[in-house]
């Protein structure tokens, strides 16, 4: 994301997976993932890893080779319509009009809240951003060639931060603790970005990921299982299609997308490996490279994903599958990062944003105000909600794995929050009218059922008085109430619309939360 969802700019890379036994290149070879690329080998036997060295562009050593795809057997599997579904579910073909149809599973819009997590070799030089080997390296930004040549070898690669990146200190029962104070229910964690380095053992990034690299551990696999046995969250992962600088993309866009030796024997590969081995129940999918989802093949995978993969009935997916897709195909829709409308929109889509505001990794070089505050982060999730979205809220953990202070207190902050408020926030809809005409950041949501009304209001009047002019009361039937206070409130009709609330007079420390309110509306219209 430039923000990490969806810029659409060439991509970096890891490498493809070298050939088995009987294929195209011995010894086994790799594509180190540096600009450029490079090979580093190992015997046949696979002993004797040696770090990938950095070549063209970053360090002139040589020009980078394209491995010779697997063969026409791979392309013609993933290319073949996925069998039929098991028993009588629905049947999605590989149309955008099929599925598009897709009712998307209650889950999700029941969760209302999730984490995002920006993770990988760019929190090793955790300077201004993740994109941080594209600012570098292809758009030479001063600040970063700067950086570069004030703290590193003239030498220095992108592929020399990968043993840098060692999460020696990532726990991932004490993050799966942290996720589930923090009262979201998902959690998104980015098992590939733009840069290629894959957070699993992937079979199509040699010696470019966190077991053969760094960590040399499967970090998605210990994440998705602390998360599924200590917390209620569901699990997902984010994948951006594209790598930056692999030379296989590179070689498809200079044929304007005619060739597809990349998707085919990269993309593709992983994102079925990620979906059987984890079955994550978001599937995040980012970074097209300016290609449309034909080059992805992005409809015949979703329909496999839909019809047949082990999350069939559960997984939701977003829009990020090609160029023109976004806000107009997939599951729910993204937009744009940091997309808040602040009205009602007729389908379902969740608001991508950071607590940094200036990066979707962690920066060293962030200041105390480039983080929103606990107030700004309870109004983002209030008006994100009534206007009928999910929020996905982003941290970026330090190359040693940790969640930093700043960060914890966040997510903690809005736990308490969400302890008094919840109920006015999880398993709610959209009501109609999304905030007041005659208040100030009050914003509604709704339980038809329950014939309830939750307005949430983010300042508390001074006069101990909220006057609210979109609720329809009526005398002896309305009844309204503090959540965390417990007790009735008194209310009176406004002349034209709406009522006036009479706030229980509390001192700070009686206040049932600090960073807004919320009251529940019986029977109002």
């Amino acid at each position: 994301m430039q923000a990490s969802c969806g810029r659409s700019v060439p991509a970096p890379g890891p490498r493809p997976l070298p050939p088995q036994g009987g294929g195209c290149l011995s010894p086994r070879t790799a594509w180190s993932g540096d600009l450029g690329g490079s090979y580093s080998a190992r015997d046949p036997e696979g002993r004797g890893i040696r770090r990938p060295r950095a070549c063209g562009q970053d360090g002139g050593r040589g020009a980078m080779r394209s491995p010779k795809l697997p063969g026409f057997v791979l392309s013609l599997l993933l290319l073949l319509p996925p069998p039929g579904p098991v028993g009588g579910a629905a049947r999605f073909d590989p149309t955008w009009e099929s599925l598009d149809a897709r009712p998307l599973p209650a889950w999700f819009d029941q969760a209302k809240f999730g984490i995002f997590i920006h993770w990988g070799v760019f929190s090793v030089p955790s300077f201004g951003s993740e994109w941080f080997w594209w600012y570098w390296q292809k758009e030479k930004l001063p600040s970063y060639v700067g950086f570069m040549k004030n703290n590193y070898p003239p030498d220095f690669t992108y592929a020399d931060f990968g043993p840098l990146f060692t999460a020696k200190f990532f726990d991932a029962n004490q993050w799966a603790d942290i996720l589930q104070a923090s009262g979201a229910k998902y959690v998104v964690l980015t098992s590939k970005h733009h840069e290629g380095f894959t957070l699993w053992g992937s079979e199509r990034s040699w010696n470019w990921n966190a077991v053969d690299e760094g960590p040399k551990r499967d970090i998605v696999k210990e994440l998705a299982v602390a998360v599924r046995t200590r917390t209620d969250l569901r699990f997902g992962l984010y994948y951006s299609l594209f790598e930056w600088f692999h030379p296989l993309f590179l070689e498809d866009e200079s044929s304007s997308f005619q060739k597809q030796q990349y998707p085919l024997s990269k993309m593709l590969p992983e994102l079925y490996e990620l979906v059987n081995q984890y079955q994550p129940e978001v599937l995040w999918s980012d970074g097209d490279g300016g290609a449309p989802d034909t080059y992805w093949n992005s409809t015949v995978f979703l329909a496999w994903l839909y019809n047949e993969s082990p999350v069939r009935d559960t997984v939701v997916t977003n829009d990020r599958w090609g160029a023109g897709s976004i806000c107009k195909h997939g599951g729910y829709y993204t937009c744009s990062d940091r997309y808040n409308p602040g009205h009602l929109l007729p389908h379902k889509w969740e608001n991508c944003m950071t607590i940094d505001q200036f990066s979707w990794g962690y920066r060293r070089n962030a200041g105390i105000s480039d983080y929103l505050t606990i107030e700004e982060l309870v109004k983002q999730l209030v008006e994100t909600v009534s206007c009928g979205g999910n929020l996905l809220m982003n941290i970026g953990p330090t190359k040693d794995g940790t969640i930093s202070a700043i960060f914890e207190e966040r997510l903690r902050q809005m736990g308490t929050w969400l302890k008094v408020n919840g109920e006015a926030i999880y398993d709610t809809h959209a009501w109609r009218s999304q905030n007041d005409t005659v208040t100030p950041d009050v914003w509604y949501t709704s339980k038809p059922k329950n014939k309830l009304v939750y307005a949430m209001f983010l300042k508390w009047p001074t006069s101990g008085q909220l006057f609210l002019g979109q609720p329809k009361a009526t005398l002896g039937a309305t009844e309204v109430e503090l959540l965390g206070h417990g007790q009735p409130l008194q209310w009176t009709p406004l002349e034209q619309n709406g009522i006036m609330v009479e706030l229980p007079q509390l001192t700070v420390h009686q206040m049932p939360c600090k960073w807004g309110w919320a009251l529940a509306l019986t029977n109002v219209t």
